[in-house]
């Protein structure tokens, strides 16, 4: 049970109470009672129709109690008792309110004597309800009388702004009892202080102050505060200013401007805004521009070497342009323009490095294919380039001074539709995969160099890596060569495969090259001859990295396997008495192709030259001449020659007696059909 609260001497006068039949009751000091805003005024009353005078007379800051069934205060009944709450106060800008109740038994709500909630009855349990009303402005009463009949008593009221956006488009009233007061910083600077009373807006979220320039109608917000003073410092342009408070509340609602503050003069401490400085170079001088500053009675012209470290001032001006002829031609230099006000306030613009020079290469574009980094620029007019460099660097801005000078190779020249000379040239050196800075400077006829050209970025294509060695490498030994066959390589920037022999005496030898997309290669046409032999597989991507030969070794690891061919040579050689010898070639398309050599006496004494073949399949060699050649025959092409094999010829001298003497034995190695 809540009993009868807040009867102090703080918030209400003393009670006079004197006892009266058994029940308490207030004598005439009571109605002296009196209770601050918003603090309720509550009265208990022994009846529920509240009449006569209440029997006590106290000041309550929340309607929320609960008794139960017992008796609210000391003297009262338990049963058949009111209680009433009244409360006059200033709403402000007013607004739309709600006001939630919720009570057992009897309610009834006035705004200035208007009943708004009507729940007059005898019920068993708490009723609820809550009704929105719109309060206009100003000061304004709200009564609550409750009435409890029988059983337990509880009552609860209270009335609350709504601040959404949607339902609230009342603007908070426009702050009263505005001042200013000035008073200088340390640094001798116009510090304002603006003060103001508070608004009684029960949804108040806070105030704007704003600041305009005298003689001009554009406020600037310069503050957002929930007190009720800000201290401001104006900018120190030798301006006056006026301040102005607006409310606002939690709908977003802003009020007008109160009376205006000022006026606050202000000292000129603010320098023009800086000048926005461009420079252009010419092979007489270097010729400055700038952009106008408001307040500026003059500018300031500085300059120094790019290497110094103080400025000199060249000139004092009126104007926005300048011709500096008296910097040395082909040096740079750093310039810099100050704009001064008529209060010696002065605001420099941002250094612009300018040197003499004649017209640096123009329309530079850079192309990146796999094999470097192309350069095309438009040769300016008049045609008078001697020559031309390129830079390049890991850093920007490219300092030529200091810059690598690239080797420009495969410099062309050509006119394009409109009749201008294109020229370009190539940097086939650098990473690949790394990104570099460029600059170009060309040299006129008269030996005169320019300064660089806009700096392009150049990112180069791909990277430094070769592809890993291939895997699965294996030698299959056939009877006219050799069939290599590996896995496809992984490497999705693949462009070739490179074959070599290798040979443990001397450099490997180059056996050719396979499209990325092919993994195998035949060794061949090579005699069937029982060597043992070792070959390398190396991948090449399509930025030429791949493992080298450096003279001992392979700078990367590399793939290798060793096959022994097959043996097909003959089991048995005849002693090599003939005065003629046998050498054969392979051709494709004329297999079993050889050369004759014979002494000069066979031509005269012998019978004819007869050609042999040895035959596998029966250890024998196989005369394939029907008839002798001629002793004078200096070739001869076996025509059945079996097709994908390795053959041992040799040749026999025939006598006039039809003896034989027999030459040397050499092979000759045919390709498979449509190989």
């Amino acid at each position: 049970m809540n009993p009868a609260r807040r009867t102090t001497a703080a918030t209400a006068t003393a009670l006079v109470l004197t006892t009266a039949g058994g029940l308490l009751t207030a004598t005439s000091a009571a109605a002296a009672t009196t209770c601050t805003s918003p603090v309720y005024k509550r009265q208990f009353y022994a009846n529920t129709t509240f009449s006569g005078t209440p029997k006590k007379t106290d000041c309550d800051t929340t309607v929320n109690e609960n008794w139960g069934t017992k008796a609210p205060a000391s003297g009262l009944p338990k049963d058949n008792f009111g209680v009433r709450w009244t409360v006059t106060r200033d709403f402000g800008s007013g607004g739309p309110f709600a006001l939630p109740v919720a009570a057992q038994d009897g309610l009834r709500v006035y705004l200035d004597g208007t009943r708004k909630i009507d729940l007059w009855k005898n019920v068993s349990s708490t009723v609820k309800k809550t009704v929105n009303v719109t309060i206009p402005s100003g000061k304004h009463t709200l009564r609550v009388d409750y009435a409890n009949w029988t059983g337990a008593a509880n009552v609860t009221f209270a009335y609350t702004p709504r601040t959404t956006a949607t339902v609230d488009k009342v603007k908070p009233l426009t702050p009263t009892g505005a001042r200013f007061d000035e008073f200088p910083d340390a640094e001798n600077q116009a510090l304002v202080q603006v003060t103001w009373a508070a608004n009684k807006e029960m949804d108040l979220a806070g105030y704007r102050v704003y600041r305009r320039v005298k003689g001009t109608g554009t406020w600037t917000k310069v503050a957002t505060t929930t007190s009720r003073s800000h201290t401001d410092t104006p900018p120190a342009t030798g301006q006056s200013y006026y301040y102005e408070v607006r409310a606002y509340d939690k709908a977003g609602n802003e009020s007008a401007g109160g009376t205006d503050q000022g006026p606050v003069t202000t000292d000129d401490h603010t320098a023009p805004a800086a000048p926005v400085l461009t420079a252009t170079a010419t092979e007489a001088s270097n010729n400055l521009s700038w952009t106008a500053s408001a307040d500026t009675v003059t500018y300031r012209i500085l300059r120094k070497r790019d290497t110094a470290t103080s400025y000199t001032e060249l000139a004092e001006t009126t104007a926005t342009a300048y011709t500096d002829t008296t910097a040395s031609y082909g040096k740079a230099y750093d310039y810099k323009v100050s704009a001064v006000d008529a209060a010696g306030n002065a605001a420099a613009s941002a250094v612009v490095r300018s040197r003499r020079t004649i017209t640096p290469p123009t329309n530079v574009v850079a192309t990146t294919p796999s094999w470097g980094a192309v350069f095309t620029w438009t040769e300016p007019a008049g045609g008078d380039t001697a020559d031309y460099e390129v830079y390049r660097s890991e850093t920007s801005p490219v300092n030529i001074s200091s810059a690598y000078p690239v080797d420009c190779r495969s410099r062309k020249t050509r006119t394009d539709a409109a009749g201008n000379t294109i020229r370009s040239c190539t940097d086939y050196d650098g990473d690949q995969g790394r990104t570099y800075h460029y600059v170009m400077i060309r040299k006129n006829t008269a030996g005169l160099w320019s300064s660089g050209s806009a700096e392009l970025t150049v990112t180069r294509p791909g990277d430094e890596i070769p592809p890993p060695k291939v895997t699965g490498l294996t030698a299959e030994p056939l009877e006219y060569g050799v069939k290599l066959d590996w896995d496809d390589s992984t490497a999705t920037d693949l462009d070739h495969y490179e074959v070599y022999e290798y040979r443990s005496c001397c450099t490997p030898d180059f056996l050719g090259e396979v499209p990325a997309g092919t993994s195998e290669f035949v060794v061949g046409p090579a005699p069937a001859d029982g060597e043992e032999k070792t070959y390398v597989v190396i991948p090449a991507d399509v930025y030429g990295n791949y493992a080298e030969w450096t003279g001992a070794y392979w700078d990367r690891p590399v793939s290798t396997v060793t096959v022994t061919e097959r043996d097909l040579r003959p089991t048995t050689v005849p002693e090599d008495t003939a005065p003629c010898s046998v050498l054969t070639y392979t051709t494709l398309g004329d297999a079993g192709g050889m050369y004759i050599e014979c002494a000069d006496s066979v031509a005269t004494e012998a019978a004819g030259i007869n050609v042999y073949r040895w035959d596998r399949a029966t250890s024998t060699y196989v005369r394939v001449t029907d008839v002798p050649l001629a002793p004078t025959a200096t070739h001869y092409t076996d025509t059945t020659m079996p097709d994908g094999t390795t053959v041992y010829y040799l040749l026999s001298v025939v006598a006039p007696d039809g003896s034989e003497t027999f030459s040397n034995v050499d092979s000759s190695v045919s390709l498979p059909s449509g190989a």
